[in-house]
């Protein structure tokens, strides 16, 4: 009959204990957050209200990068980019900047824009998401695109590109590019007046909200109240932790993104 294990050999199998194990841990989860962030998914912030209701400014976006394999060796499958998508992707005018729209043309569809509304292929498209909030008249805007005379906030390259890619008032788009607009329609600089967005610059689709943070006019007389008096130092802790609290949108937080 076999022997039962003695407390040496029990203590040699057991889990490290105190310090030495909050240190694994730390370790254990500084890798995991490493290969996410590498491999899978990566953090933004929102800085504009261009994709408003969807997207407020100060959301806090976990972004699916297995979306475009970033070298030829990448392992991760990439995944098609439909009509409808939320994607993040370069700036094509300044790449090292990060914007996100909603991909509205797909390669070779003629899109064309009238009274604000979109149409793909002569079809109206159906766009719950897109809001039209009161802004003055804009021919080129609602009426896209619209070639008559060169509107001042256009980028000039896409000016000259646009009128080569416009067949029967429609813009044709290209292979590998996708054109893109903001939900908040009256309010979005997007492919209307800076072009398309080629494959090769999208990032990612975002698909959580993991936090959000309320905007805070810089005027604001009552965004932070109760440091303007002296306070003892529990009561300032107190008083930093509540105004905290209001800041975030916690109905926001953990939001999955459609």
């Amino acid at each position: 009959m076999n022997s039962p294990p003695s407390a040496q050999h029990i203590a040699h199998h057991h889990h490290p204990s105190g310090p030495l194990a909050a240190v694994q841990s730390v370790l254990y989860l500084i890798v995991i957050a490493i290969f996410i962030i590498a491999f899978s998914a990566q953090p933004f912030q929102i800085p504009s209200g261009s994709m408003e209701p969807t997207l407020l400014v100060g959301d806090f976006l976990l972004v699916n990068k297995q979306l475009v394999p970033t070298e030829a060796h990448d392992p991760l499958p990439p995944t098609s980019i439909h009509r409808g998508d939320i994607v993040v992707f370069h700036y094509p005018v300044e790449p090292s900047l990060h914007l996100v729209k909603r991909v509205i043309g797909l390669p070779g569809d003629r899109v064309r824009l009238r009274e604000g509304h979109v149409y793909i292929n002569d079809q109206r498209l159906d766009e719950p998401y897109a809001v039209y909030r009161a802004a003055g008249p804009d021919s080129f805007r609602d009426n896209f695109p619209r070639m008559e005379t060169a509107e001042p906030g256009i980028d000039a390259n896409w000016w000259i590109e646009m009128r080569h890619r416009i067949d029967h008032d429609n813009l044709v788009v290209p292979p590998n590019k996708y054109f893109v607009l903001g939900d908040n329609r009256n309010n979005s600089e997007d492919s209307r007046y800076w072009g398309f967005v080629p494959r090769s610059a999208i990032v990612g689709k975002p698909f959580l909200i993991y936090f959000s943070l309320r905007r805070i006019e810089r005027n604001d007389p009552s965004a932070a109240p109760q440091l303007k008096a002296p306070l003892r130092s529990s009561r300032i802790r107190q008083s930093f932790l509540g105004h905290l609290v209001d800041l975030a949108r916690w109905d926001r937080t953990l939001r999955v993104i459609y």
